[in-house]
């Protein structure tokens, strides 16, 4: 559009337009991305026959579900003061337990029950490794025992306690998790040289009620509502892994470029995980596009909004500057995030 990249005088051009006016162009494009990625989504979700929702199907013996005699048909509609309405709920909630003692309402019958339990513990252990294929290391998990302990991503695991892997990270997720193993010698080829390290795992404790949730009743209307509830949980989950890169749970290690993505999908299995990662990439393009960076359009929309502050735009040189820099910043993190997908195919 005139005037978008180099300002122009011309009446009509992007440069004449109002700041709100030229707020909204800018962010269209990415608009249409989320919007795109969303409807796909929804549209994946909504033709899906996988809705969990609160109702208990079955109790698990020996968890705290089965001790304070809740019952099949009970519904979980609260925990802590949050609502429960199907099993992505009732996981995000238990996930964020310490052991203490939680409020849990059910319904039955018609009526609200009232208990106050501690949730079963289950210790599981964890080592903090995401692995990829032939038993290469795709990344670390921060603060974990790995990165304590010296591993790496992109280092491939040849021995675990002597015993060879030959290239097989199922063989590897299966010694790791063997009751009774603690500390391990791991063998490991970091750029073509040999290093052994002893890796203990951490325990990490988990905390169930103990109960197996219905499937929804497979009706049009269920189909909407759930379809909606998974795709407004897609979104936020995308906000969220966002939000951990600029605060540390993310590094920049895991992400990919389109080397990365390509592999991806090229492994997905159908159509149906073809169109997710569809939906994925466009709803994560439009995202990000949306970051406050120069050189992406959150950040043309950050300079127009100071431009409205001062109430005249930036010396245009500065401007062009500025956008330089921020072009020059995310070549180099394409080309370093371009190496690492490199690294993890070979």
């Amino acid at each position: 559009m005139e005037g978008e990249e180099e300002r122009s005088e011309n009446q009509g051009s992007f440069s004449k337009a109002s700041i709100p006016k030229r707020i909204a162009i800018v962010i269209a494009g990415a608009t249409v991305n989320i919007i795109f990625g969303l409807l796909v989504y929804f549209i994946l979700m909504s033709t899906s026959n996988t809705y969990i929702t609160n109702e208990i199907d079955s109790i698990i013996d020996g968890y705290v579900a089965q001790e304070i005699g809740l019952q099949q048909n009970d519904k979980i509609i609260e925990i802590e003061g949050k609502k429960i309405k199907n099993k992505y709920d009732l996981n995000k909630v238990m996930d964020k337990l310490n052991g203490e003692q939680i409020q849990l309402k059910i319904e039955r019958n018609g009526e609200i029950v009232e208990y106050y339990i501690k949730p079963t513990e289950v210790k599981n252990k964890n080592t903090g490794i995401y692995l990829g294929e032939n038993g290469k290391i795709l990344a670390i998990e921060k603060g974990s025992s790995a990165e304590k302990q010296g591993l790496k991503a992109n280092d491939k695991i040849l021995k675990i306690n002597n015993e060879d892997i030959n290239n097989d990270s199922n063989k590897i997720i299966e010694i790791i998790g063997q009751k009774g193993l603690n500390t391990m010698l791991i063998t490991i080829n970091r750029n073509g040289e040999e290093i052994t390290i002893e890796l203990t795992p951490d325990y990490i404790s988990t905390y169930y009620l103990g109960v197996n949730l219905k499937q929804s009743d497979n009706t049009f209307f269920n189909h909407l509502i759930y379809g909606g509830i998974e795709t407004k949980d897609f979104a936020f989950s995308i906000l969220n892994n966002i939000k951990m890169l600029f605060t540390g749970g993310v590094s920049v290690d895991q992400m990919m470029g389109p080397v990365g993505i390509s592999q991806v999908v090229a492994k997905t299995n159908g159509l149906r995980e073809f169109i997710y990662m569809l939906a994925l990439i466009s709803l994560s393009l439009g995202v990000t596009n949306l970051l406050p960076i120069p050189a992406l359009d959150g950040g043309k929309i950050l300079i127009l909004i100071v431009e409205a502050i001062r109430r005249k735009p930036l010396n245009e040189k500065t401007e062009i500057n500025i956008q330089l820099i921020g072009f020059s910043i995310l070549i180099a993190l394409s080309l370093y995030i371009t190496y690492n997908d490199v690294l993890r195919i070979f």
